[in-house]
């Protein structure tokens, strides 16, 4: 029996939110995701939920978490309830984390990146039946819900990999972080959420995400995948590669142009109205279904602020 989840919530309302990494400040392709969520969740009127991905504390930069709530406030994207952080809720995943291992459904693991890399590159369950001790090594979660394909509401079939669909997948690093796959879901599962709208850079990792939705007896949300803001043809705007942060001072042009780039351009003569008449104009006119569904659109960030969107990919 697995541990029990938040239930304070309104069963089968929209629940929506934005998850971002505090690794950085948010920069344009952030902002596409926050936006098609949010405008998503209201269209819907639903709610919007915020949360920091803070779990990977080796990739936080100190003062990010303020100063990408202070950029949602100045873009007008404000969130429903309390902000969640990932750094606070180790005890939710470990008890997660032990109900799995009681369950025999989880195994230490001693191969490196390295190792795998020269196997090929996907891990193939070698250490499944190794009985490894879980000092110094990683903790794998042995796949009983391999997840082949799913229906994506904007990017309709996605098929996975089969071998990578069967990979037994690490949810506790050998440093003793949580991994990413195992606090998303559980996450998602006790904040019920319903529609997870983000960028298709993620859409591999949704298969997993579904089977562990099964395994843990957690209803998966819808997943929407918005086209993806590239500086190149496979090269998105990240803060690893360091994509401009967006200006909290004069919000309109950014927020302007991630509307068109989400199939809303904007008005000229509403262009230099406030923000938040901004944004009344695109919940009148957001269709979740009208959405671009590329995989990628190359985008271009002139000196005078101005953004071309090019080389449409499929």
């Amino acid at each position: 029996m697995l541990p029990q989840f938040n239930s304070d919530y309104l069963s089968g309302s929209y629940r929506g939110r934005f998850a971002p990494s505090p690794s950085g400040a948010l920069h344009f392709g952030s902002l596409i995701a926050a936006l098609a969520s949010f405008l998503d969740a209201k269209v819907n009127q639903g709610q919007w939920l915020v949360r920091m991905e803070d779990i990977d504390t080796p990739r936080v930069v100190a003062g990010a978490a303020d100063d990408i709530l202070r950029t949602l406030e100045a873009y007008g994207l404000h969130w429903d309830g309390e902000v969640v952080y990932q750094s606070q809720r180790h005890d939710l995943y470990q008890d997660v984390l032990a109900q799995l291992s009681k369950a025999d459904l989880t195994y230490p693991c001693s191969c490196t990146r390295k190792v795998l890399k020269q196997r090929g590159g996907t891990y193939d369950n070698h250490c499944r039946d190794r009985q490894l001790t879980a000092q110094g090594n990683a903790l794998r979660l042995i796949q009983t819900q391999p997840v082949y394909a799913f229906t994506d509401l904007l990017q309709s079939e996605v098929e996975l990999n089969r071998a990578l669909a069967e990979e037994d997948y690490i949810v506790k690093r050998r440093d003793g972080l949580f991994a990413y796959q195992l606090v998303v879901v559980v996450d998602d599962i006790d904040q019920q959420i319903t529609r997870v709208v983000r960028g298709a850079d993620l859409l591999e990792p949704t298969a997993r995400q579904i089977g562990l939705f099964r395994q843990l007896s957690g209803a998966a949300p819808d997943y929407a995948h918005v086209s993806l803001a590239v500086a190149q043809p496979g090269f998105k705007l990240s803060k690893q590669n360091h994509a401009p942060a967006i200006d909290n001072t004069q919000p309109q042009p950014a927020l302007c142009a991630a509307l068109g780039f989400l199939g809303l351009p904007v008005p000229a003569d509403l262009q230099q109205h406030s923000v938040a008449q901004i944004l009344s104009w695109a919940q009148q006119h957001f269709s979740l279904q009208a959405l671009p569904r590329h995989r990628e659109i190359q985008v271009s960030l002139h000196q005078d602020g101005h953004y071309d969107f090019t080389g449409l990919t499929a």
